[in-house]
């Protein structure tokens, strides 16, 4: 059974090419005079250091010390600077309320049962600033989670563990839970956020841009 761990122990860098929307989100960044922004669930650097090369201000967790470890290392070959921790998304983020401008986040939170992503998510509006920026990309159906795993619903090579979540059985992410959105979901579940941009990437997932409401009602 594979951890992140692993994975990136093994693989290395395992996702080298941006998201396909980061060029157009560092724009609206930079337009917005962000300074602070977190990635969370940076794994081995691959948007850490397209922020820190745009210049900002940037913070990476992961659950992963190696994922942490070849990111600083990817940086310092690179002349650039982010602050990195080890720190679970599922967790209180060692963060103070109100601290970042911006945080993105792409395909990370999902990784888990729908309680404890919506726990993630009250930590990312606590450490958002009012007005504060958000990106985050989740698997937008089943179709988009079996191609990217390379498996099949109903086969010995995926299995359904509970409501929307689903659990690869082989393949370099086996083992590990997987929780697939709704668009009515998606939006239910960042309704303490104004929605700027909403729509699919190339690879059928669901993006969310999106600005934290001042005075906003903690749900979860």
């Amino acid at each position: 059974m594979a951890d992140w761990e692993s994975i990136f122990k093994v693989k290395g860098k395992v996702f080298l090419k941006p998201q396909e929307d980061m060029p157009r989100v560092i724009k609206f960044l930079k337009k917005e005079k962000a300074k602070r922004i977190l990635d969370l669930g940076c794994g081995t650097g691959r948007h850490t250091f397209m922020l820190a090369k745009a210049g900002f201000e940037v913070y990476g967790t992961d659950i992963s010390k190696e994922g942490i470890k070849q990111t600083k290392e990817w940086l310092k070959e690179k002349g650039l600077q982010a602050k990195l921790k080890v720190s679970s998304c599922y967790r209180r983020f060692p963060f103070k309320e109100g601290f970042f401008n911006a945080i993105i986040s792409v395909l990370v939170i999902h990784h888990n049962h729908a309680n404890k992503i919506r726990f993630c998510i009250s930590e990312i509006e606590r450490v958002l600033k009012p007005n504060g920026i958000v990106f985050v990309i989740v698997p937008g159906s089943i179709k988009s989670l079996t191609k990217r795993l390379n498996c099949e619903v109903g086969s010995e090579k995926f299995k359904k563990i509970g409501p929307r979540n689903f659990v690869p059985l082989d393949g370099d992410e086996e083992g590990i839970l997987h929780y697939v959105y709704t668009k009515a979901l998606m939006l239910k579940d960042f309704r303490n956020f104004k929605v700027i941009d909403f729509h699919k990437d190339s690879g059928d997932h669901y993006c969310l841009l999106g600005r934290l409401k001042k005075n906003s009602t903690k749900y979860f």
